[in-house]
């Protein structure tokens, strides 16, 4: 008990409420993702979310490596924190999709992740090659000379998400680089005054960007080519929205409350609300509850949102996860 306790103690409460509040965003996306036909205003807030949410976890699982070396005790964790937790999800999350889609004969794979399982992917990988970083001179812009040849390459295929892993790579390297000094600047009162301005200016741009852009390169998922897109435009893309998600990531942070609160517990079990909220997701496509009339009217639109989040904070709370490898 106080083993536990002490362990409890330790635990940054900004970065717990980051966590839950940016697992939040990740669940109203998602709940936002249906109703964007015909929607200006929820793509432009869909496409601002997408922008950082991810980036944010990046980087605060970077942050939580800096110390990850490959010995047994680690090593052990990382098997028991995210390897086994990813071949679970993989399975159910197939046997889910071969319900919900109607396809019996889908193959597990326990090398192409489905659905949300690829950050776990990820994590392994990142996690794996935190020591490298650390003997790196330059690390970030290596990193991002790695993402930024990802996007030239369209054959890298789907094999452990790699795609994304290596897009979303300069995340997790900045996160490394990060000391708890950088998240106290974050915090200090000139950030939070520029926040919200910023983060109005973000909306609009997000809005006038609507018709002009395609808002799937910040999943990070597929290349340059795949994108319909130029080569050329891979490189300058991974450039413009790396620097894009570190502002609204910082803007993000800015706005995260220092002190514990009461939703600060919920920040332990985010890993485990990432990845049971999904069921739910697919669920509400599979039985149809976005095809009311009035889900699309903005009292829907707000009730789907306050659903997403309550959803979400019963799938963080105590007892969903005893552990978070995030």
């Amino acid at each position: 008990m106080g083993a536990a306790k002490r362990r409890v103690e330790r635990r940054d409460p900004f970065l717990d409420n980051a966590k839950y509040l940016a697992v939040l965003l990740v669940a109203v996306g998602h709940a936002w993702e249906p109703l964007r036909e015909g929607s200006r205003a929820v793509t432009a807030l869909y496409m601002l979310v997408y922008a950082f949410h991810m980036p944010v976890f990046a980087v605060i699982s970077g942050y939580f490596s800096r110390g990850f070396e490959a010995e047994p005790r680690m090593l052990g964790r990382l098997l028991t924190g995210v390897v086994v937790p990813y071949v679970v999800f993989e399975v159910a999350y197939t046997l889910f999709t071969r319900w919900t889609s109607h396809d019996p004969g889908r193959p597990i794979s326990l090398l192409d992740p489905l659905y949300l399982t690829w950050f776990l992917a990820a994590l392994f990988v990142w996690r794996l090659t935190a020591p490298v970083w650390r003997l790196v001179r330059w690390p970030l812009p290596l990193a991002l000379g790695v993402a930024m040849l990802a996007t030239l390459s369209p054959s890298i295929g789907s094999d452990l998400g790699l795609q994304r892993v290596l897009q979303f790579l300069p995340y997790f390297v900045l996160g490394l680089q990060l000391k708890p000094g950088h998240f106290l600047l974050a915090r200090r009162r000139e950030a939070r005054t520029l926040a919200l301005p910023v983060l109005g200016c973000a909306l609009v741009v997000a809005y006038w960007a609507v018709s002009r852009m395609d808002y799937g390169w910040f999943f990070h998922s597929e290349s340059a080519q795949e994108l319909s897109a130029p080569a050329w435009y891979g490189p300058l893309m991974t450039l413009a929205t790396f620097g894009c998600s570190v502002v609204l990531v910082a803007v993000f942070l800015a706005c995260v409350p220092g002190r514990r609160t009461w939703f600060t517990v919920l920040g332990a079990g985010t890993l485990s609300g990432f990845l049971l909220h999904g069921f739910v997701a697919q669920a509400a496509k599979y039985f149809g509850w976005y095809e009311h009339a009035w889900i699309r009217q903005p009292v829907g639109e707000i009730a789907v949102t306050l659903i997403a989040v309550a959803v979400m904070s019963a799938l963080c709370a105590p007892g969903s996860s005893e552990s978070s490898a995030v």
